[in-house]
């Protein structure tokens, strides 16, 4: 039985997913990598926002271990600014992708061919991927996390929406996660 959650219980389920459903995946692990970023590691400086010298793309990402019955890929970037709290508050989203093909192995840098449909940009103005400006000094940690699902969000639209923000991805995706893997970095 389906029932939405609030968006505490539904980050605290989506974390726990990742563990129960590692166990029965068989084989290789699903893992998600970038031939860009290092695990825990530093934005390369290409990767950066404009502002900062970067490129303003998004990362290259790759993918294995692709758990069996999955018919949908959903990947979400995001950061909790200074003050919020996992758990507690929505995170700043930077990239919103759903309907991303099962058979998909790999998103370019920049994503040129656009594989998927993408979500809001972190402000809100326009669909699509936000590069990371982190103000100042302090050091901010972001995580994209790659989900393997059994169905298609049917609840999101068929191409790219402004209107798909961090809370409407979480709850189209409810219940349709098999598996799921993350890849941090900080800027």
């Amino acid at each position: 039985m389906r029932q939405p959650f609030k968006l505490a219980i539904g980050m605290a389920l989506l974390s726990m997913m990742n563990g129960i459903a590692g166990c029965a995946t068989a084989g290789t692990a699903f893992t998600l990598t970038s031939p860009a970023l290092e695990d825990g590691g530093r934005l390369p400086a290409d990767l950066k926002c404009t502002r900062d010298g970067g490129e303003g793309l998004s990362p290259p990402l790759e993918w294995t271990g692709l758990p069996a019955g999955t018919k949908s890929l959903a990947l979400i970037m995001h950061h909790y600014p200074r003050g919020t709290v996992e758990g507690r508050d929505a995170p700043s989203q930077y990239w919103l992708l759903w309907n991303i093909p099962a058979d998909t192995q790999a998103i370019p840098k920049g994503n040129p061919a656009s594989i998927g449909d993408e979500g809001s940009d972190k402000d809100g103005n326009f669909t699509g991927y936000t590069p990371p400006c982190s103000p100042g000094a302090a050091v901010h940690e972001y995580t994209i996390t790659l989900y393997a699902l059994d169905a298609a969000p049917d609840t999101l639209p068929d191409h790219d929406s402004i209107a798909v923000d961090w809370a409407a991805m979480i709850t189209a995706i409810e219940g349709t996660v098999i598996d799921q893997s993350s890849l941090t970095f900080r800027n």
